[in-house]
């Protein structure tokens, strides 16, 4: 997994599929390959908001000034917020960190690209570029808000870019989309993020959602804090709408809920297109939850964990000096508290180290200060991904039966799994970066 980009080029036209950065790359080494392009793309395509598939497009668009970029209504918006968060964050990166290169774009970068990034409604095709023989048109996929695959039509040969894609029926979304039988699909571009983890014995949602409630009650009735560390977009609003609707049916007891960070700000986003999740869904307003101050103040953080509360924090993989390692350095020096993991952990992160680690064991939590002993033990991970599982995966393969299978954003294991399991008999590509896939129209 990383800087999701993709080059579809055809006759002369060229079309980016996405434009992120690597979460596990700092400065320059987290943009895509733009060197390789010696021309301006006719348009890209962006499938969602998470940084790995949007966080390069102010630098695509100061390379190659005007490119038109296209997106689903909400993720239009999510972009722009999460773009501009992401200036205050590399600015701070530079600052601690001695980052060369951050941060990589300014405020005014992102208010130029965001002129040029378009709506687009789910399921109205239209042409990405003035002088292309290209038909687009976002499908829905299940993932995040505003969360779209891509079905791309040229003469002579369909495309289907499936970007982060889930089937989950989640609190607040629908599972994606089903694809359509009748339509005929020459090559399938497949993400691969769970392809090397077996699903058998996986809970359904409503399942995972009662046992972590088990959980978190034993922590909050013994008088400890519980700690979800979240994902700013989709996560969050997720797990905010999970505790409260345990608090509401009695499997937890009634305490504060806080959030902090950009989860806010993106739940405001939710807020705004609620035609777009689930139509069962209830997004409880944000008022429900109480913003969680300045977690960088020791004492403040200290006084919160003297009562029982739920802290929903950014970032989900609890990233050194971010608000949820902040809360925890807190919390682990103490064994009646709870922290619990909800989403993927990559094992990099200091999140995974955490959740792997015993009594006694020393973590740093904050970059350039000393570790801290972990006494807390009450530390676990549920599942709640918003990625089709390896089963899923095969079946969207079977459903939409391509003559070619292109597999990306996943772990090398994953990707190998994918490839030898899952192709259905079609012709299979993992590519490299700046490799080329040649297939004949």
């Amino acid at each position: 997994m990383g800087a999701n980009c993709f080059e579809l080029s055809f006759n002369g036209s060229r079309i980016l599929l996405d434009c992120g950065t690597h979460p596990k790359k700092e400065g320059k080494e987290s943009l895509p390959a733009f060197d390789l392009m010696n021309q301006p793309p006719d348009a890209y395509l962006i499938s969602h908001g998470h940084i790995d598939h949007c966080g390069a497009i102010p630098v695509l668009c100061r390379r190659f000034p005007g490119v038109p970029g296209f997106a689903t209504p909400p993720t239009r918006h999510i972009v722009d917020r999460m773009l501009h968060n992401s200036v205050v964050v590399m600015d701070m990166l530079a600052k601690e960190r001695g980052i060369s290169g951050y941060p990589l774009f300014d405020h005014y970068d992102v208010g130029y690209a965001m002129r040029f990034l378009s709506a687009r409604e789910f399921g109205a095709p239209f042409n990405p570029g003035e002088n292309t023989d290209i038909e687009a048109t976002f499908i829905h996929a299940g993932h995040v808000l505003g969360g779209a695959s891509i079905l791309i039509r040229i003469p002579g040969h369909t495309l289907f870019y499936t970007g982060d894609i889930s089937r989950t029926r989640q609190w607040l979304l629908g599972g994606c989309a089903r694809p359509n039988k009748a339509l005929r699909v020459n090559t399938l571009v497949i993400e691969s993020t769970l392809g090397a983890t077996d699903d058998d014995g996986k809970c359904s949602y409503e399942e995972e959602t009662c046992r972590l409630g088990d959980r978190m009650r034993c922590v909050l009735e013994r008088g400890g804090a519980v700690l979800l560390p979240s994902f700013a977009l989709g996560r969050t609003q997720e797990m905010v709408n999970i505790v409260a609707q345990l608090q509401e049916t009695g499997q937890i007891p009634h305490t504060p809920i806080y959030t902090v960070g950009l989860g806010r700000a993106v739940y405001e986003i939710y807020d705004k297109f609620t035609d777009y999740l689930h139509p069962d869904a209830v997004l409880r307003p944000l008022s429900h939850t109480h913003r969680l101050g300045n977690v960088w103040d020791k004492g403040l953080v200290e006084d919160l964990l003297r009562r029982p509360s739920v802290i929903i924090a950014t970032s989900g993989m609890m990233t050194e000096n971010t608000p949820s390692a902040l809360v925890a350095q807190a919390m682990v020096r103490q064994s009646h508290h709870g922290i619990f993991f909800v989403g993927y952990l990559d094992p990099d992160t200091l999140g995974y180290k955490l959740l792997h680690a015993g009594p006694g064991d020393m973590l740093q939590f904050e970059l350039d200060k000393p570790p801290v002993e972990v006494v807390l033990e009450d530390i676990g991970q549920y599942r709640f991904s918003a990625h089709a599982s390896r089963s899923e995966l095969v079946d969207i393969i079977r459903c939409v039966d391509p003559e070619h299978i292109i597999y990306v954003h996943g772990d090398p294991d994953a990707l190998s799994w994918m490839r030898e399991n899952a192709g259905n008999g079609a012709r299979a590509f993992v590519p490299e970066i700046g490799q080329t896939v040649t297939i004949e129209a």
